[in-house]
């Protein structure tokens, strides 16, 4: 199948009166969703935005931000999602290389957005005035290999790259995802990430092609994420590590109810005590792993893997592949390695990076850029950005396994480990912490480290911080602690 119907226009036929997306006390039935959105597009029509251009979505988390990309997948533009914690100087390089014809955004970032549009259009949502309901003119149906969006990379090192994600990426990564944790007619996913990134994106996408609903939070709160999930019948939330964690200590002695039937954990190993509290609370953990070049999670542990492989973010989805490489040689089961991936939900390439592109794909297979292997069951085990390893005096050295050590110490916080350069071992980990005791000092942390590591991967200097460089994502940028131990 090259071509579907749109899927806010397919599902409001299906189900038109199931509740799509619930924000606070508002909500929106599919039909009503729909309808919103049609009139929104041929609001946007009206205002010259037209099939084929490229439009930056930056707005916050609400309802309304859902219908603003409902809207725009009428249009048929490129959407270019747009982090909005990022400074102005790394907007105006995405504006610029993106090659934006219009923004849309919402009156709290209008500010903001100004000073970085140059001669850019820019649109606020609150004064878009809805046009009559009429589809003559607008996309109600989709191509597969159609572009669908244009994603930036983090840019944790150099500058951001354009992940180009087509209908068909996005579609797979739906259906790979339900075929793994499966799907309920009453599924509620809730969703604390941002729209701007692929994890919030991807919620928005799933939930109108599986008929459930989103609830939307305009930011993650741990307190009131866990609100949510005991009082709003949440079966489904995306977290990070760092999230997740806030949620348990916030949660304190509590349970969730049996109504979460899935954590979905990204964004890099998990420490053992993390998944440790989370068996003993029978919180259901599916641990994964992806990135945006991917549409979201490729590879993923189910709960019961949860602490037999330990460390694993489990098997590629279905139908996806992935392999461990080295030289252009694929290794045997415990081999460290590349990480690459390939299947129907992987980009087809960066957008105006020809030869960025030519260099990540190889015979058809993505490279990722992590470092891994696989075990004798097929089980994925990620260690490491490739980036991100600290080679000492001719050791690998991995900064998530030192991160995950220093974060099993009851006083610990949050914990982030980069290389520096050393004149004798060429380079050498330095560990930055953010602890919850002001008594606790760098020797104490180091003897407790000195049962749990080799000597190799004990920090060579402790840096004791109020918090940690995050993105968007609440993923570590390890690149600014580097820039910090410098």
């Amino acid at each position: 199948m090259d071509t579907m119907p749109n899927w806010l226009h397919k599902r409001a036929f299906m189900t038109p009166d199931r509740v799509a997306l619930i924000e606070k006390n508002k909500q929106l039935t599919y039909k009503q969703l729909q309808e919103r959105a049609v009139e929104m597009a041929n609001a946007l029509k009206a205002k010259g935005i037209a099939k084929g251009k490229h439009v930056g979505f930056f707005m916050e988390n609400a309802i309304e931000s859902a219908v603003c990309l409902h809207a725009l997948m009428y249009i048929g533009v490129i959407i270019v999602p747009l982090n909005h914690r990022l400074t102005g100087p790394e907007l105006a390089f995405q504006l610029n290389d993106a090659e934006l014809s219009y923004v849309i955004t919402d009156r709290s970032l209008a500010n903001k957005a100004r000073e970085s549009l140059l001669t850019i259009d820019l649109f606020i949502w609150e004064d878009i005035r809805p046009e009559a309901y009429c589809l003559e003119s607008l996309q109600t149906s989709i191509e597969l290999n159609q572009l669908h969006t244009i994603m930036y990379t983090s840019g944790t090192t150099g500058k951001p790259k354009g992940v180009m994600l087509t209908y068909g990426n996005h579609w797979w990564s739906a259906i790979s995802s339900s075929l793994n944790i499966g799907l309920e007619m009453h599924d509620r996913w809730l969703c604390a990430v941002p729209l701007f990134h692929m994890s919030g994106l991807s919620i928005l996408l799933r939930s109108v092609i599986y008929g459930i609903t989103m609830v939307i939070q305009k930011r993650f709160d741990p307190h009131a994420v866990n609100q949510s999930i005991q009082k709003e019948n949440i079966t489904i939330v995306s977290v990070v590590s760092a999230m997740l964690k806030k949620m348990l200590d916030d949660l304190a002695e509590d349970q969730y109810p049996a109504t979460l039937r899935c954590m979905l954990l990204g964004g890099g190993p998990a420490p053992y005590p993390l998944l440790t509290i989370c068996e003993e609370k029978q919180i259901p953990v599916f641990q994964t792993f992806g990135m945006t070049e991917t549409a979201s999670q490729i590879v993923t542990l189910s709960p019961e893997y949860m602490l037999d492989k330990q460390g694993s973010a489990g098997k590629a989805l279905f139908p996806s592949e992935v392999k461990i490489s080295h030289n252009h040689k694929e290794l045997s089961p415990r081999e460290h390695g590349e990480i690459l991936v390939k299947g129907p939900t992987v980009t087809k390439g960066y957008w105006k990076r020809e030869g960025a592109t030519s260099e990540a794909f190889e015979d058809g297979w993505l490279h990722t850029g992590d470092i891994g292997f696989v075990d004798e069951d097929g089980f994925l085990f990620v260690l490491d950005r490739r980036k991100d390893l600290i080679l000492s005096g001719g050791e690998n050295v991995y900064p998530a396994e030192i991160e995950a050590a220093i974060l099993e110490h009851i006083d610990i916080e949050d914990a982030g480990v980069t290389g520096v350069k050393d004149p004798h071992w060429g380079e050498v980990p330095a560990a930055f912490v953010v602890s919850k005791n002001p008594m606790l000092t760098d020797h104490q942390l180091l003897d407790y480290l000195s049962d749990r590591l080799a000597r190799y991967k004990l920090p060579k200097s402790i840096t004791f911080v109020q918090a940690l460089p995050r993105n968007g994502a609440n993923k570590l940028q390890r690149n600014l602690l580097a820039s910090e131990a410098e």
